[in-house]
């Protein structure tokens, strides 16, 4: 009996005594205190936490938004993603909820507006994308890159609807200059787009590699596709920077918000819709032009509601003589302009300030040389009027800087200004100046006297090569004035007789040698080598080349030694030898014209097959780049002349584009 006594108490003792200890372990809820009570008995005690316990690693952004949000709403989001019916890429996962969250809760503003500019521009993409053979819900990718606004630029420089960079929107042949951006234009830059997509596609075959390749470039992906070996995007994923790792997920979110904008209430009756209007043209014809004349004659309020809809404008205005531009303006505004014939709406919307012309070009005056007499001239042998060169003649001047020089004080002591030598020299403007380095100045020369030229003009006029002084090895015979056969007995000036070798050094027709030898006198003569220098930099410094510094200095080889002293300047039969090479080009020259009495036939050319174009493949360059820069150059004709087997190419990677 005691037995079984002792059996059935031991258990409802041991439980009331761990009954006991559990009591112990929780914290009592004592009563608030008062806040103006002073009771030093009463100690709020924290319970420390237990320090063998791991501290949870903080998830990500995305992982975060996964895990707040209720999975009723998960599980509805997944389904609707899941039920569209397209081909762009639709994968849910946490990335892809994340921005959903935020394009429908805390950016909400933001996607409205997007919705207001909807019906605007998707009829637009829809038409271009069904003539191209893509999907249609690609047209949510101008939402991406710009928000449906055809003016916005990015901080890299892409701009336009659908963020072309500057050299892909060469490629693709949109033009841009000082008045004119087409990558502005919804409707060429839709069209372009759609070829680029469609190239793209082409080079990955999957709509997921075809988005990161038009965010990052196909070169980008190629490149990592080759260094990873996967070929899909979320295998590629954690190698991609931050911006390409958001675009597809960013690319899925807009495309279920914008389908789904009624069942999360992001419709109001207060948004401001915008829809796409009824466009007259009209051609200006390269007149000068303003738009805010026009549109007040329109009857516009607002100056600038015509450039609005011609965004592709860079100014309100146009100059004369730009290329027969096409103008868009409402076909509503017809009854305001029928008023007045087209002379008469072009003359109110002349600019009333002169506006920037271009600049014709012109040829490059080269110092020192002047331009043959023309045909007219030879035949009469009339005399060389004095030419008066309104243009400043200088003299370049090499500055060897001294310790404590400034850019102010070189600047200041030549007459110049500090930009100038900063210019000049390839300076920045914070740039200090070392000690012994060699600068660049061009000094103005003073005018040549009246009486000088009076001289030149009493001369007799006989077409006299000039030859550059720096270069006149390496130059070439410049051809002479071309005589009219049918008139030789005109030119009455006999040309002189060729004088002497020994008698021409002594006379006046050493100018030419003398004139080389004193060209530049202020490079120095000589030049210690200094640790580090190389003779590609000193040649440069000192502009010169290098077959020049071996000559000059009996070099075998092109290495040097700190201290070694090299020659700038060519030796005195160098001098002799190149007035005496000069002599014989003007002598050669001068041939032709002493013989224009009698015809000579023209000798047969030498056909020489052209070399083969030669294009350098720089970083991010594909096949298809490549070939759009060049006229008539496809990409299978590409890989055929460069026997290609595949379309990947190297920077560095020299590829003949025209045989």
């Amino acid at each position: 009996m005691k037995k079984k006594l002792m059996r059935a108490a031991v258990p409802v003792l041991l439980a009331a005594l761990l009954a006991r200890s559990a009591e112990a372990q929780v914290r009592p809820n004592l009563p608030p205190q008062a806040p103006g009570s002073a009771d030093s008995l009463r100690v709020s005690l924290e319970l420390l936490p237990d320090s063998l316990a791991a501290v949870p690693a903080a998830p990500d952004s995305a992982r975060l938004a996964w895990l707040r949000t209720a999975p009723e709403l998960r599980d509805l989001v997944g389904d609707r993603i899941g039920c569209l019916e397209t081909d762009v890429p639709h994968v849910f996962n946490n990335h892809v909820l994340s921005f959903v969250r935020l394009f429908t809760e805390r950016q909400r503003a933001y996607t409205q507006r997007v919705l207001e500019r909807e019906n605007l521009y998707f009829p637009l993409f829809e038409k271009y994308l069904t003539k191209y053979n893509l999907p249609t819900d690609l047209k949510y990718l101008a939402v991406v890159e710009s928000a449906l606004v055809p003016t916005a630029k990015s901080r890299v420089g892409a701009t336009g609807l659908w963020q072309f960079m500057g050299p892909t929107a060469n490629d693709l042949r949109l033009r841009r200059d000082d008045w004119v951006d087409e990558r502005m234009d919804p409707e060429k830059a839709t069209e372009a787009a759609c070829k680029h997509l469609r190239y793209l596609y082409g080079v990955f075959h999957d709509w997921e590699m075809v988005l990161a390749a038009y965010n990052w470039g196909a070169g980008n992906m190629q490149r990592v596709m080759r260094k990873t070996g996967k070929s899909t995007y979320w295998e590629v994923h954690s190698s991609l920077p931050a911006e390409t790792r958001n675009y597809v997920p960013t690319f899925t979110a807009l495309l279920y918000t914008m389908k789904y904008a009624q069942a999360h209430q992001l419709h109001a009756p207060t948004l401001k819709y915008q829809y796409a209007q009824v466009m007259d043209t009209l051609q200006l014809g390269g007149r000068a032009f303003d738009l805010t004349r026009l549109a007040r004659a329109c009857g516009y309020d607002d100056s600038l509601a015509l450039l609005r809809l011609n965004p592709e404008l860079r100014k309100p205005y146009l100059p004369a003589g730009y290329r027969n531009y096409t103008l868009l303006l409402p076909a509503a505004a017809r009854p305001a302009l029928a008023v007045a014939d087209r002379h008469t709406l072009f003359a109110y919307c002349q600019p009333v300030a002169d506006l920037p012309r271009p600049l014709a070009p012109r040829a490059v005056a080269l110092n020192g040389v002047r331009a043959f007499p023309g045909r007219s001239l030879v035949a009469d042998a009339a005399p060389r009027e004095p030419v008066h060169d309104a243009s400043p003649r200088f003299r370049r001047v090499r500055h060897t800087v001294k310790q404590g020089e400034t850019v102010a004080s070189v600047a200041a002591r030549y007459d110049v200004s500090s930009a100038q030598v900063r210019r000049w020299n390839e300076l920045g403007k914070s740039a200090s100046l070392a000690g012994r380095r060699q600068l660049v100045v061009f000094v103005a020369l003073p005018p040549e006297p009246a009486a000088a030229t009076g001289s030149v003009a009493a001369a007799p006029a006989l077409p006299r090569p000039v030859v550059a002084p720096e270069r006149v090895a390496a130059s070439k015979p410049a051809p002479p004035a071309e005589v009219p056969a049918t008139a030789p007995e005109t030119v009455a000036v006999a040309p002189p007789r060729p004088q002497p070798r020994s008698s021409a050094r002594n006379g006046s027709r050493v100018a030419p040698a003398e004139t080389l030898a004193a060209a530049d006198d202020s490079v120095p003569a000589t030049y210690v080598v200094l640790p580090g220098d190389f003779l590609e930099k000193i040649a440069t410094a000192n502009g010169l080349t290098i077959a020049q510094l071996k000559a000059w200095n009996q070099l075998t080889s092109y290495v040097l030694q700190p201290g070694q002293t090299l020659s700038l300047r060519a030796a005195t039969e160098a001098a002799e030898d190149l007035a005496e090479a000069t002599r014989e080009v003007a002598a050669a020259a001068q041939a032709p014209v002493r013989r224009a009495a009698r015809p000579v036939p023209a000798p047969t050319a030498l056909v020489v097959p052209p070399a083969p174009q030669l294009h350098l493949v720089q970083p991010g360059d594909t096949l298809y780049n490549i070939s759009r820069r060049y006229q008539g150059l496809t990409v299978e004709k590409l890989r055929e002349l460069n026997h290609l087997q595949s379309d990947a190419v190297k920077p560095g990677q020299k590829l003949i584009v025209k045989s």
